[in-house]
């Protein structure tokens, strides 16, 4: 196992050398070409479908679109040696773009520093040099009702085009990598195969290997490739909004006391980060907003519970992405279970996940992490420490006022100091409302409309 000191003294430079764009008839090919000097060469690629009868060749908007997901996709590949130089031969990056882009690598690597032991601040982990041409911007997307939005296979982004059911016409689904419940969902919620804009990312096999020979590893800001990838799709196909679902718990850190934070790139700060960066840097004329960041975990979860023909569909174990199956054995699918719990009966949570997940001891470590009986939540993303405690007293309510036995770990909750705590505190997710969003008028009303039962909050 290699450390950081050793690694950024005998791999002082990263470079992002170019990136190419080959457009046919159906698709475009996007590979970028990077490289830790000294050790090895990277190329990670897309395929990006394009709408019939539509050229890209010499549009400067595409182009710096695909730069901004190169720069993206960079951080993936840096982590493998943490080089203190990054050379952009590619493109030009004003003072303002620099300081986006540290700031997202740093606080998107939260994750990676701390599990790694690595102690670097913002002004000192990385220094970033660029050269090149920033393309002309084209035309702007045109102004109109037409959403995009992304869909991970799990239950926010159902709550999401449930929302927007009304303007079912305009709504298009993104997805990167397509699997089993991100299709599911899509044809459940009636979108037409022509509406289903499906990306395919492939990464470097270098990365991997370097990984496997023992070259840091860890967490980096996916919701940040999906964000840059959506815009790209939205302004390929002129559509106006990507209506993201990450809500407002997204916001806590994941470490007591710090700033690390799993959902970094989920957070009301990077959303608005790369709110301003398309503005001010891009010219792309898509409006970027999450359109449940008002919402708790618990109000979408209750939400959720509603939507019974998704229940056999939707997935959002990491563990199981790659069979599309709920692993039912780690904290993401213990989570999943918990924050349903207060709206759906435990034979049918059963259903859902394969097991009575609140009924097994070998869940009580994940359970203990989850409720803020230790340091460290789950480094996966799961609601906020008070949210998780509200559901799991109020699952408890209703059980006992149901007669049902409770399951293990709730009958062990009741022997934690939080049982008495959350007893007798005041719930405050039935009329919860982040006001620190960036929803547009129109698409607040849908929300309070269909998620608050018509409340005027």
């Amino acid at each position: 196992m290699y450390t950081y000191d050793e690694l950024i003294r005998k791999y002082p430079e990263f470079v992002f050398k170019s990136y190419s764009i080959e457009e046919n008839a159906d698709s475009i090919s996007v590979a970028f070409d990077m490289e830790i000097s000294g050790l090895a060469l990277f190329r990670p690629e897309w395929v990006i479908p394009k709408p019939a009868g539509k050229s890209f060749a010499e549009n400067g908007t595409l182009r710096r679109l695909i730069f901004s997901l190169g720069m993206t996709e960079l951080v993936s590949y840096w982590k493998i040696a943490c080089p203190p130089k990054v050379k952009v031969l590619c493109g030009r990056l004003t003072d303002e773009q620099v300081s986006f882009w540290k700031q997202l690598y740093y606080s998107g690597l939260g994750e990676f520093f701390y599990k790694n032991g690595i102690t670097v601040s913002i002004e000192d982990f990385m220094e970033i040099e660029s050269f090149g041409e920033e393309p002309e911007a084209a035309e702007p997307v045109s102004e109109s009702m037409r959403c995009l939005v992304p869909i991970g296979g799990g239950k926010d982004s159902v709550v999401t085009l449930e929302t927007l059911r009304e303007n079912a016409e305009n709504i298009s689904c993104f997805m990167i990598n397509p699997r089993g419940a991100t299709t599911g969902c899509a044809k459940l919620f009636g979108c037409p195969e022509e509406r289903v804009i499906a990306f395919h990312r492939t990464l470097d096999r270098n990365m991997l290997e370097l990984n496997r020979q023992g070259y840091l590893n860890g967490h980096t800001p996916f919701s940040a490739i999906v964000a840059f990838s959506a815009l790209t799709a939205a302004y390929m196909n002129d559509i106006k909004y990507v209506v993201l679902s990450n809500e407002a718990s997204a916001n806590e850190s994941t470490v007591k006391g710090s700033e690390v934070n799993h959902q970094y790139s989920k957070s009301f700060r990077f959303e608005n980060d790369l709110h301003q960066y398309e503005k001010n840097f891009i010219g792309s004329g898509v409006y970027y907003f999450s359109l449940l960041r008002p919402m708790s975990e618990l109000q979408i979860a209750e939400n959720f519970a509603r939507y019974e023909q998704y229940h056999s569909v939707f997935r959002s174990c990491n563990a199981g992405s790659k069979t599309d199956v709920w692993c039912g054995g780690c904290p993401k699918c213990l989570f999943v279970a918990v924050i349903l719990s207060p709206f759906l009966d435990r034979s049918r949570l059963a259903d859902i996940f394969g097991r009575d997940m609140l009924d097994d001891p070998k869940m009580e470590g994940h359970f203990r992490q989850l409720i803020g009986l230790t340091p460290e939540k789950p480094f996966e993303c799961v609601g906020s420490r008070d949210e998780i405690n509200t559901a799991v007293t109020r699952a408890i309510s209703r059980y006992e006022q149901q007669g049902q036995p409770l399951p293990l770990l709730y009958e062990k909750y009741k022997e934690t100091p939080l049982f008495e705590e959350y007893r007798h505190k005041a719930d405050r997710y039935g009329e919860f409302f982040e006001e620190q969003n960036l929803l547009p008028e129109y698409f607040r009303r849908l929300l309070l409309k269909n998620c608050y039962g018509g409340k005027g909050l």
